[in-house]
């Protein structure tokens, strides 16, 4: 017997797990519920599907799991609900929208033994899955270099980013995982720039537009990460493994948004990916079918709450060393916050 699915918030992520959901193994029914009660019934018109009028109503319902695309103000608070009652969780990203919002989320979590999986959806794609295999088969060799890239065709609305916590935080906290994951290896400095040269309104949100970070990684070797608003060619995320044997890439495939001026060059043939969902599509399905695994007890959560943590540890380096034009270490941040009265964690 399947499931029965919570799904708490029906934005552009919520309604396309959504639509995922619906006829995946694993799921027999789907509740959903939305502060919008528009979305509520657009959702529940398309899918056929159940509604809650309200989260507490939701949780109620008996779900056997629940998926949190809400609201970023609201995640921590949902994810401490339903991790309470007892409710697996998968959650978007962020945690929450601060790090000790965060920390105070995984303490609750830790105390139980109720599954979380945060949606780092690159972790599911299979060229970033390949990448992953080949160094730990160690086909790759020590690594020296990862190139990690995300780069959006347009911005997203000001009134977004205003409230987005930034390029790092938002965008690049992406690049910060997948380096960490697919290397095996924790960040310990971060010296990061960033410029605006789009729309001006971004830069008075208190954003850049553009961003590059350089990563020192605990072994030594370097991981460049570049982020952009204002890629129109297409959306790009790429990751690129440097090692002593093998060079391998994630993402050059024939849709990759660059055009070679090379004589005669013939490649990239096909049409650019025009957005993240576009471009991560089976991995969205790939990740919801392991969370319904996770939700089961067939397994562990394979992006925890820790995980998680760990990236935005990463994030609040990485804004601090814009903001000051200085590199910044992981264990300098950590410190910041037990100075400042915040439980850190090491």
């Amino acid at each position: 017997m399947g499931a029965r699915m919570g799904v708490i918030g029906l934005g552009r992520i919520g309604s396309y797990h959504a639509r995922n959901l619906i006829g995946m193994d694993g799921v027999d029914a789907l509740v959903v519920t939305d502060a919008d009660a528009n979305r509520i019934g657009d959702v529940t018109t398309e899918l056929a599907v159940a509604a809650a009028p309200d989260q507490d109503a939701l949780f109620e319902s008996g779900v056997d799991a629940v998926l949190i695309a809400a609201s970023s103000g609201s995640h921590a608070e949902l994810i401490e609900a339903a991790v309470k009652r007892g409710i697996p969780t998968f959650c978007e990203k962020p945690v929450a929208e601060s790090i000790e919002s965060s920390l105070r989320v995984l303490r609750a979590v830790e105390q139980t033994t109720v599954p979380v999986q945060i949606g780092f959806q690159r972790r599911f794609d299979p060229a970033f899955v390949a990448a992953y295999d080949a160094v730990r088969a160690g086909d790759v060799g020590w690594l020296h270099t990862l190139r990690s890239t995300t780069l959006d065709p347009a911005p997203p609305p000001v009134s977004y980013i205003a409230q987005s916590g930034g390029i790092f935080r938002d965008c690049a906290i992406h690049d910060f995982d997948i380096v960490r994951w697919v290397s095996g290896r924790e960040v310990v400095s971060v010296f990061a720039t960033g410029t605006n040269q789009g729309d001006p309104a971004i830069a008075e949100a208190g954003d850049v537009d553009t961003a590059a970070a350089v990563l020192t990684l605990d072994s030594g070797a370097l991981a460049v990460v570049s982020n952009t608003r204002y890629n129109a060619r297409g959306y790009d995320s790429r990751l690129e493994v440097l090692g002593s044997i093998d060079s391998v890439v994630a993402g050059l495939d024939e849709r990759l948004p660059l055009r070679s001026v090379d004589p005669d060059a013939q490649f990239p043939s096909g049409v650019p990916h025009s957005f993240f969902m576009d471009r991560f599509a089976d991995a969205y399905r790939v990740e919801l079918e392991t969370f319904i695994e996770v939700a089961a007890g067939r397994q562990p959560s394979p992006c925890t709450l820790a995980d998680a943590v760990e990236s935005a540890w990463v994030a609040e380096a990485a804004a601090l060393s814009l903001e000051e034009g200085r590199p910044v270490t992981i264990s300098e941040v950590k410190e910041l916050f037990v100075q400042t009265g915040n439980e850190a964690r090491p």
